[in-house]
């Protein structure tokens, strides 16, 4: 069945999944972005699952899933996402984040280290500096205002440039538009601006340097791929940078990334990983 509801100490969440492919390599969660779906992985589904089991789902909050009311951040997501995992009976996955999955799979790894065989962050939502982070505020307030969906907007003109195909701006404005106005500031907040986030830098170093897996890192922007590189420290790690792609890159290079993510995987199970593992 698409749908599993999961319990935590956030309450219960109806998760929408897929669940395709039986191949030999280990188990793909796939994790989508603030303001997406699951269907952002449909680019990469069909090629992976040649290989592996792929999960993908839609978090609390988006896509076809559960909208609660509160909680909507993601530590929650990344608990909600043990329990589901707990429920298909997958001890352990390669969890591929993007953008604020990045965030989510890299809490699935240091807060749940032994579900976690490996963590792909693309272009993930972390290590943004203080000349950035000090708009966020105002970002928050106008998620938070009456034109929140407009506000969303205008953050995600900055996710694309002009390497983006059309039909993928399309598709990210229509699941904007979509988007419950709640959702979008509470994960937004959570992620850049409470206690405890770690989008920004320095609280992003001091989080990441807790990852012990292997990490396979795909970043657009140069500066940041350099700056995480000094924080990995499995030897299997690894940095890509795609300069002039956008913040959409895996959508805008699907058959790259579907063969760098299958290439590292392989590697990183054939000379990395214990059998026990």
């Amino acid at each position: 069945m698409p749908y599993t509801t999961v319990e935590t100490d956030q309450g219960a969440v109806r998760l929408f999944h897929t669940d395709d492919g039986a191949g030999g390599g280990p188990p793909l969660l796939l994790v989508h972005g603030w303001g997406a779906d699951s269907h952002q992985w449909s680019w990469h589904i069909d090629a992976l699952a040649a290989e592996h089991r792929v999960i993908a789902v839609d978090l609390r909050g988006h896509g076809y899933s559960s909208v609660p009311a509160e909680g909507n951040t993601p530590h929650a997501m990344a608990a909600d996402l043990v329990a589901l995992l707990d429920a298909l009976g997958v001890p352990e996955v390669f969890a591929v984040g993007h953008s604020m999955g990045g965030q989510i799979v890299t809490i699935l790894a240091v807060e749940h280290p032994d579900r976690v065989a490996g963590v792909v962050a693309v272009d993930p939502g972390y290590g943004i500096g203080p000349e950035i982070a000090r708009g966020f505020p105002r970002t928050i307030e106008g998620l938070r205002g009456e034109r929140a969906t407009e506000a969303a907007l205008r953050l995600d003109q900055w996710c694309t440039n002009a390497a983006t195909p059309a039909v993928i701006r399309r598709w990210h404005r229509r699941r904007l538009e979509a988007m419950p106005a709640h959702v979008l500031a509470q994960a937004f907040e959570a992620m850049f601006a409470l206690p405890g986030s770690m989008g920004v830098r320095p609280a992003s170093d001091d989080y990441l340097a807790r990852r012990r897996c292997p990490v396979l890192s795909i970043w657009a922007d140069p500066a940041r791929a350099v700056w995480e590189a000094g924080l990995l420290k499995h030897p299997g790690s690894k940095v890509v940078c795609w300069e002039g792609s956008s913040h959409r890159l895996h959508e805008e290079r699907p058959a790259e990334f579907v063969e760098v993510v299958s290439g590292w995987v392989r590697e990183i199970l054939a000379e990395h990983l214990t059998p026990e593992r």
